[in-house]
């Protein structure tokens, strides 16, 4: 079966283009991810949880990818998509391929999954669904806790448009007064307090009830409007314009995150992108938003049912539920880690490859607690994208300062969504004491990179531990998503990594790294070099072969490249989970090329680069995309695996990567996908708990 777009308009220069838009495949990426939620193998509670990532994807995808667009539109700048598209017709192509999207993940949960819920015990109600009792004690809420709270704002010649919150549930009432002896239609703005749940709960013998509470707010609306007469109550949500560049900026570090707090503002008040609304509402009301907002049937999502369905987690984590939740196997022990009651110790001969969430992250963890208070560690130095809430390494880094220690900490305070977190981190590790660097301006520091140097407690030497890693520091989303990791003293990378630090925190200029390869130095001329390579030895009979797992698949030099690789006969097997703007399979241009993306219980976020090397294989891992941001506008680094072993196991990561047909869609020519399915399933996010020394000695990709 396949997974694809509806193709909405202009789909002449999207097929001929030998490049797919990254717009469009992000979107056909989101399908996968709804795709998730008809898998009837899946407990209804997971079926709801994929909706709600769906639908929480978009929001970001329009708060970012349409603000940009729109930011393209408004100052009357041109831009062309991969397509040849100007901006004016991407919009509408694109905009009427999001408006397909939203009706088929509405439709199919009003038609396939709510009618599951009693089953399972629960319900969306409706207020007919309750009793005499179960409505006073609905009305006592109200009258005690809502109530209070509602803010009517009434749009008038006296009143100017109130500010409009992003993403809240807000209330559009029209109303009739009577103005010089004639009617007048006015319209009034409520909107719904973000700090109370989407449900009020009622528990009714074995089931729970899960009233809305824009339905609690309708019922009552009367009491906010006495004695005018309510024409129309209507529901509706606005996505609002969350796209921000950073400008260089030599100022003072408190410049530069006065600078970053404003801009972190703006996505409450920037430009209005889409907005949902019950398919109910006038004429009258929709032509006052469009024209104060400036948008037009493309950016308006009509729906049945629901608004918001980001609101389906407070069902999801509902205590009485985690029962039925997907729970993942206890992690196993890294096959490179035998165990040891001294980790420095250990880690002075033994380098440790980890793959997470299946080795667990607690492992690095514990050697930085162990760090934060060992007398003879001197220095820690970290890089930090995304941080937990309550980050055990946070506290680590705090302790450390607090001890004595230097610690040198480059917060990417620019880390999306995460700012203000980031911030308030920063901050507090820079009152402890730490060296504290917020971001390099407009270039973002991405790369996972920590060093931790220290003095051999019997000589007078010093050992520096090295960490290298595709995912953040962050302890939660370790453990849904899938990375790697390497933990070794080898001095080549202690070298490199130190060099690297150099780089972020001073004005060194390295001319070469051993295992490292840096943006935005030289990334992608290197990776293009190893493209070359493999190209050079399939032309001289040697054995030649490129297997590369990023996130996404954008720069068009890099796939330029990989397309001239496909037309000399190398063959290339890409594991792409979201954005591929790559063409496989297509006459002439990459018939030596598949790509697949897996979507399902983790998500896939290591990257991994293979390149045959006449049968002494190159592999690197990292935390870079094949994307221009990650090669032109991002300080990142992929790492070369020199251990045998270690290198066996990364390979062994790719081949299951091959071998799944659970999680795995193939992409065809015209960028659809479709499900892999065999008779004998593969599940890697089983399969990986079970590997063995032997699994992996006897792993090959060509």
């Amino acid at each position: 079966m396949l997974y694809k777009i509806a193709h909405h308009s202009d789909t002449g220069l999207v097929e001929k283009s030998n490049y797919i838009s990254r717009d469009l495949s992000w979107l056909n990426f989101n399908y996968r991810v709804l795709n998730q939620s008809k898998n009837t193998k899946r407990s209804i509670y997971d079926r709801l949880k994929f909706i709600a990532i769906a639908t929480s994807n978009l929001d970001e995808f329009f708060m970012i990818r349409i603000g940009s667009l729109y930011n393209y539109i408004d100052y009357k700048k041109d831009r062309l998509d991969y397509s040849g598209m100007d901006s004016y017709s991407f919009r509408k192509k694109l905009l009427g391929n999001v408006q397909a999207f939203y009706a088929e993940s509405n439709n199919y949960l009003n038609s396939e999954l709510t009618p599951l819920f009693k089953e399972n015990g629960f319900r969306i109600i409706n207020l007919s669904d309750l009793n005499k009792s179960e409505l006073n004690q609905i009305l006592e809420y109200y009258q005690r806790i809502i109530h209070p709270m509602l803010t009517p704002m009434l749009l008038d010649s006296y009143h100017t448009f109130p500010v409009l919150l992003n993403k809240v549930l807000i209330f559009g009432i029209t109303t009739y007064i009577m103005e010089d002896g004639k009617e007048t239609k006015r319209v009034s703005f409520v909107q719904i307090p973000i700090n109370l749940g989407r449900y009020y709960q009622i528990k009714r013998d074995n089931e729970i009830l899960f009233l809305p509470i824009e339905e609690i707010i309708r019922w009552q609306i009367h009491t906010l409007f006495r004695n005018i007469e309510i024409e129309s109550v209507t529901l509706f949500r606005i996505i609002r314009n969350g796209d921000f560049m950073v400008a260089d900026t030599d100022d003072a570090d408190t410049d530069f995150l006065s600078e970053i707090k404003k801009k972190i503002n703006t996505r409450k008040t920037g430009r209005v992108v889409r907005l949902d609304i019950e398919a109910k509402a006038t004429d009258w009301l929709l032509q006052v938003l469009k024209d104060r907002w400036d948008i037009d049937e493309y950016n308006i999502i009509k729906t049945e049912g629901l608004l918001d369905l980001t609101s389906l987690w407070q069902i999801i984590k509902n205590p009485e539920f985690k029962n039925f939740l997907y729970s993942a196997p206890a992690p196993v022990s890294p096959l490179s880690f035998t165990g040891a009651s001294d980790i420095f110790d250990y880690l002075k001969n033994n380098d440790v490859f980890l793959h997470h969430p299946y080795n667990n992250m607690e492992l690095f963890v514990n050697l930085l607690e162990e760090a934060a208070t060992d007398p003879y560690v001197l220095a820690i130095k970290i890089t930090i994208y995304r941080l937990a809430n309550d980050s055990r390494i946070a506290t680590a880094l705090y302790k450390a300062a607090e001890n004595g220690k230097h610690v040198s900490v480059l917060f990417e305070v620019t880390a999306r969504f995460d700012e203000e977190n980031n911030i308030q981190q920063a901050q507090r590790l820079q009152k402890a004491g730490c060296f504290v660097i917020y971001g390099l301006g407009s270039v973002k520091t991405h790369s996972k990179l920590c060093l931790i140097i220290r003095k051999d407690p019997s000589k007078e030497t010093i050992t520096r531990y090295v960490h290298l890693s595709s995912g953040n520091y962050n302890e939660v989303t370790s453990k849904l998503y899938t990375d790697i990791s390497l933990l070794t003293t080898d001095e080549t990378y202690a070298n490199d990594v130190s060099e690297f630090f150099n780089v972020i925190t001073g004005h060194s200029l390295p001319e070469n790294y051993k295992n490292l390869i840096a943006a935005p130095q030289n990334m992608r001329k290197k990776l293009i070099e190893l493209v070359k390579q493999e190209v050079e030895n399939h032309k001289n009979g040697l054995p030649s072969g490129i297997v590369i797992k990023v996130n996404s698949l954008q720069d068009l030099g890099f796939i330029d490249a990989l397309y001239l690789a496909s037309n000399a006969g190398v063959q290339i097997k890409l594991i792409v989970r979201g954005i591929c703007c790559l063409r496989p399979q297509r006459i002439g241009v990459s018939e030596n090329i598949t790509v697949r993306s897996i979507v399902g219980e983790y998500l896939e976020h290591a990257r991994l680069l293979y390149f045959h090397n006449n049968g002494n294989p190159k592999v690197f891992g990292g935390s870079a995309d094949a994307m221009v941001r990650s090669f032109d506008r991002r300080i990142e680094s992929i790492f070369l695996l020199t251990n045998d072993k270690l290198k066996q196991e990364a390979i062994n990561i790719l081949d299951y990567n091959l071998k799944d047909d659970v999680n795995s869609y193939e992409m065809t020519e015209n960028g659809d996908y479709f499900k892999v399915e065999t008779l004998i399933p593969f599940d890697l996010h089983a399969e990986f708990y079970k590997v063995t020394s032997e699994i992996v000695k006897n792993a090959h990709l060509f």
